[in-house]
């Protein structure tokens, strides 16, 4: 993109008018062609481009818009442009006014239906419209003609009416453009075909029936009398059909030339746009390589003073630690010389105030101390008294147990004693009631028998008593395991082979594990809670008893109905796991708890599964409480 001239380097900006002189000459020599053969133009600098063919005008906004400056154009270029734009406007500005010269239409022959006078906007006139009392209001209506009429297109209907002799005349009115031309005369050649034109409407006056008559509307019709002549005159005027036409391209010429005019000023505003852009682009250029240099120069400036405060940093921290070092040197010192001077000087009176109250304080917080070491000790003295309480009570009830039933077998046999001297006397009775000698002998048995029921007598009022007594302790014996129950938690561990089971509760460990191996996890967990509550509710239900009863060793035993409905369901749904469970929650709440059929607590060693004397909840307690107290000593 550049002449041909050997210079290889680019202009300055105050030699681009100096230098665009000898191109221009070079151009009219015709060393540069720019007019090519087929009569087109071209920019013989911009060889490499796409678009090689240009008009005249396009050709001079090219080569002026380069040579009035832009971003990427070196001064030679825009020389060379402005040499091209002097030689377009100098030495081809008869190219301009041929591209310019508007187009004239030729003259051509015109025919008589061309001169003949139409009236304009296209109207078409119906005559001799009859109307009948049955049809009056039909065509009264403007809508009935123009469905009548409507492949014709037309775009009104007038109607006149003589209210005396009920006829009519109607004029209607087609589009202003060639296709309402066209549909108005074919409306005219529609009643020429049926002969009832304008013609024979002029030849029938005196017989015209009750037949409609049509044509165009033409001047003799503008200028008639009547209404029809008046709508004509009002709405519309004569023209010819070639005037029509003149109008028509007078008008578009006047809309080409305003256009032209339109083009020509939005170009020179293009090339003043163009102008403006080249300078602001070149300026933002400026600007940016001005950026550019700033940006690098403070990239480097902050990258100097980041190596300056690394430096100074590193010196800061290379001082402090040197400062630290000192300080813990001096510091060492001073504690030494302190250790010295303490060791040295006796306590002053401040110093001994001070020792006296902390001696105060340790004193009082030792009496606290041992308050509450007393009170622990005698909470624990109780306890061991309670136990111990328990221990002989349950002791004097096994006394009172035995002795029972050893009264219970003397008793018996002085009631077997009694009755076989009952039995005698009346043997002896029978044998001989006048012997002297059975008589003496029945008085001593009489008297024996009498002694005998006087100590049966004694013994049953001890045995009272004692029974009383037996069921007195037996009372003290559970309401000491109610105690034990409510506050066995508190005196015993978790690691105990003696504790507290709930009886007649569900395991819900059996529920869980078998709905884990059937259900998601996520569903599993809820699954087994529903249906251990459900089957606790089950238990508490007093109508539901799965137990029957069988004699065994001649005497009555209940025992767990297997065939029990709910059980045989449950087993065949749920499987063995949780049968078992709902089966030992069931004989639990038959032997403990048969009325209520509900969860109670009760005392048991789970070591060996059964329930738990008394004997070994006390011994437990007390090797937890003898273990606690070795704990706090």
């Amino acid at each position: 993109m550049g002449s041909s001239s050997g210079e290889d380097s680019d202009l300055s900006e105050s030699e681009i008018n100096e230098y665009k002189e000898k191109p221009y000459e070079e151009i009219r020599s015709g060393k540069y062609k720019v007019k090519a053969l087929n009569g087109s133009l071209r920019c013989p600098f911009c060889a490499g481009k796409k678009k090689q063919d240009y008009k005249y005008k396009d050709l001079l906004q090219h080569a002026s818009g380069v040579g009035k400056g832009s971003a990427n154009r070196s001064a030679k270029q825009r020389a060379n442009h402005l040499a091209l734009a002097k030689y377009l406007e100098i030495d081809l500005a008869s190219e301009a006014d041929e591209t310019s010269r508007p187009t004239v239409p030729q003259a051509v022959d015109q025919t008589p239906e061309q001169t003949e006078l139409y009236v304009w906007p296209w109207m078409g006139i119906i005559m001799n419209i009859v109307a009948e009392s049955k049809n009056i209001d039909t065509l009264h209506d403007k809508g009935y003609w123009l469905k009548r009429f409507a492949k014709y297109k037309p775009i009104n209907v007038q109607c006149f009416w003589n209210e005396v002799d009920l006829t009519g005349q109607a004029i209607v009115v087609f589009n202003s453009d060639w296709n309402g031309f066209v549909n108005a005369t074919q409306f005219e050649k529609a009643f020429e075909s049926e002969r009832h034109s304008k013609k024979h409407w002029n030849g029938q006056q005196t017989q015209l029936g009750s037949n409609i008559y049509g044509w165009c509307a033409r001047a003799d019709d503008y200028q008639s009398n009547g209404p029809i002549g008046d709508y004509l005159r009002k709405v519309g005027k004569l023209q010819t059909i070639s005037g029509i036409v003149q109008e028509a391209a007078q008008d578009r010429n006047s809309i080409v030339a305003n256009l032209t005019t339109k083009i020509d000023l939005t170009n020179e505003n293009l090339d003043e746009l163009q102008y403006k852009y080249n300078e602001t682009t070149m300026s933002l250029s400026r600007m940016l390589e001005e950026k550019d240099r700033l940006h690098l120069a403070f990239i480097e400036e902050t990258r100097k003073m980041q190596r300056l405060a690394r430096d100074n940093v590193r010196r800061i921290l290379e001082e402090q630690e040197k400062l630290n070092h000192e300080l813990e040197t001096k510091k060492r010192k001073i504690d030494n010389w302190t250790r010295e001077l303490n060791k040295r000087e006796t306590l002053t009176e401040r110093e001994r105030q001070k020792l006296d109250e902390e001696k105060k304080k340790n004193n009082e917080r030792n009496n606290s101390l041992q308050l509450a070491s007393m009170e622990q000790k005698k909470a624990d003295e109780n306890v061991l008294r309670l136990v111990e309480e328990q221990k002989r009570e349950k002791e004097e009830a096994l006394k009172k147990i035995l002795l029972l039933e050893k009264q219970l077998d003397i008793k018996q046999k002085l009631e077997m004693e009694i009755e076989d001297l009952k039995g005698k006397l009346q043997v002896m009775k029978h044998l001989g009631q006048d012997d002297a000698a059975v008589q003496k002998k029945m008085e001593e048995m009489n008297n024996e028998l009498q002694e005998k029921i006087d100590d049966l007598q004694d013994l049953e009022s001890t045995n009272k008593a004692l029974i009383y007594k037996e069921r007195q302790s037996n009372d003290e014996l559970q309401e000491a395991r109610k105690v034990l129950i409510q506050g066995l938690p508190e005196l015993l561990g978790n690691r105990t082979n003696i504790g507290l089971k709930r009886m007649g509760e569900l395991d819900p460990k059996a529920f869980h594990d078998t709905c884990k191996s059937r259900f998601p996890p996520d569903e599993a967990e809820i699954q087994a809670t529903t249906l251990c509550s459900s089957w606790q509710e089950n238990l508490k239900n007093p109508d539901w008893h799965p137990f029957k009863v069988i004699v065994e060793g001649g005497n009555p035993k209940e025992i767990l109905n297997e065939e029990d409905e709910k059980l045989t369901n449950l087993k065949l749904e749920w499987g063995e796991e949780i049968y078992n469970a709902v089966v030992t929650a069931l004989k639990e709440l038959n032997e403990y708890n048969p009325s209520g059929r509900y969860v109670i607590s009760e005392l048991w060693n789970f070591k060996e599964n059964r329930k738990a004397t008394l004997k070994e909840v006390v011994g437990c307690v007390i090797r937890n409480i003898k273990t606690a107290k070795r704990k706090r000593t």
